[in-house]
């Protein structure tokens, strides 16, 4: 005989309010067949919570305070409090595993999604928070209203150490700000870190002797934790002001520390989200992007990736400018974060992504700027005129007229966004 848990409906409550303190959560439920919608739900706030799969002999009544409570269900939607007894401050894995742990494996749900959280001040504010945020960033580049622009050199890994450092200062030169590592990069056979760091700040040592302008590098230090606190030592020893970290997987808890270790060093951090997709594009089941980029922030990066909203060549859309909203909206005083608006982009496309997303916005451009015809440095030239170009108000064909580099740009991409 099949019997049912009824103990799970335990965990719904319709008219409880949440408190201030509570931690929300938003998921969209499908359950299995066979199982109604509010058993589902409350399977999913007791698994995240206090429960287990049958009932106690024995639940104190101050235990049964502190459970997960659905308070409301919409269709497929579920918002569930948590009171914030079930939280240490300061230690995101350990919230992570609270309201997204188990629950994600469960046979009671044919498809589950974490599709936003909303957290109590007092606990978001137990993290440190980003170090620079928009404003920072925008100091010490000298920088005050376009957007800030990067570039990644191409192919992303094989260049050598001197390579690397040698395209780095073609595109510094054209006029990109921000040249960084990729997801990839670490230190390789033929392209190690420390070579590699030191080359790149010899490069930028020059090429803002010849510009005036303030050149960064996105170094990548992913690597094991200890390995990483060194990387992150010899990248401030070198005068470099950033380092790079593969936030999803590193996962948090390096996060927190290497956040800690970057504040030592005045480095900011450059948040890459490699491998995010294996969880967050699937619809249906996973954690949004919205959710990573809100814990990614809390934690204290100073800019996240986030997509291009359709215009470039990764799976994106209207997530991405609500991302970027609440990445630079206020947030209990806690610092606005640069979204990272990249893959796939090319200068004529550059205008859609600055009247899509705004212009507090890094603009991250790899292939469109190492395909150009008259190669990295006329690439980056290009990046750079197109953003003038909008900024000025002026369309880019009629820039292009007085810009040879956006003029062969456009001759090779026009404005077709890629796929």
């Amino acid at each position: 005989m099949v019997r049912k848990f009824e103990w799970y409906t335990e965990f719904v409550d319709l008219d409880y309010k949440p408190s201030k303190r509570d931690l929300i959560c938003l998921f969209r439920v499908e359950p299995a067949k066979g199982i109604s919608m509010k058993e589902a739900a409350g399977r999913v706030a007791s698994e995240s919570s206090v429960g287990t799969w049958t009932t106690l002999s024995k639940l104190p009544r101050r235990i049964q305070k502190i459970k997960a409570r659905v308070f409301e269900i919409k269709g497929n939607y579920v918002r569930i409090a948590y009171p914030p007894d079930l939280f240490e401050p300061y230690n995101m894995p350990q919230i992570l595993s609270s309201i997204a742990g188990n629950i994600f494996g469960m046979k009671a749900v044919k498809n589950l999604r974490l599709e936003d959280v909303w957290f109590p001040r007092k606990l978001a504010k137990s993290f440190k928070g980003p170090q620079f945020g928009i404003k920072g960033i925008r100091k010490v580049l000298r920088v005050k209203k376009r957007p800030i622009l990067a570039s990644v050199p191409k192919p992303k890994v094989g260049f050598s150490a001197k390579e690397h450092a040698e395209v780095a200062y073609k595109v510094w030169k054209g006029g990109i700000d921000l040249v960084k590592d990729d997801e990839n990069l670490a230190s390789l056979s033929f392209n190690k870190f420390e070579k590699r760091v030191e080359l790149l700040m010899k490069m930028r040592e020059k090429v803002e002797k010849e510009t005036g302008e303030k050149k960064f590098a996105l170094i990548n230090i992913t690597a094991g934790y200890r390995e990483m606190e060194k990387r992150a030592k010899l990248v401030a020893e070198y005068g470099n002001e950033y380092v790079m970290v593969d936030i999803v997987t590193t996962g948090f808890a390096a996060l927190q520390s290497i956040r800690e270790v970057c504040e030592d060093f005045k480095l900011a951090i450059h948040a890459h989200r490699a491998m995010h997709a294996s969880f967050t594009r699937n619809k249906k089941h996973g954690i949004s992007m919205l959710v990573l980029a809100k814990f990614s922030r809390i934690v204290g990066v100073d800019q996240i990736h986030t997509g291009t909203a359709g215009i470039g060549k990764l799976e994106s859309g209207k997530e991405t400018i609500l991302i970027n909203e609440f990445l630079r909206s206020e947030f209990y005083g806690i610092k606005r974060v640069f979204p990272v608006c990249s893959g796939g982009l090319h200068p004529g496309v550059l205008p859609q992504v600055m009247k899509t997303l705004g212009t507090d916005l890094v603009i991250q451009v790899g292939g469109g700027v190492f395909g150009h015809p008259k190669g990295a440095e006329k690439g980056a030239r290009a990046v750079r005129q197109a953003v003038e170009a909008y900024v000025a108000g002026v369309s880019l064909k009629k820039f292009a007229e007085d810009h040879e580099e956006l003029k062969e740009a456009l001759e090779k991409w026009g404005f077709v966004r890629p796929r």
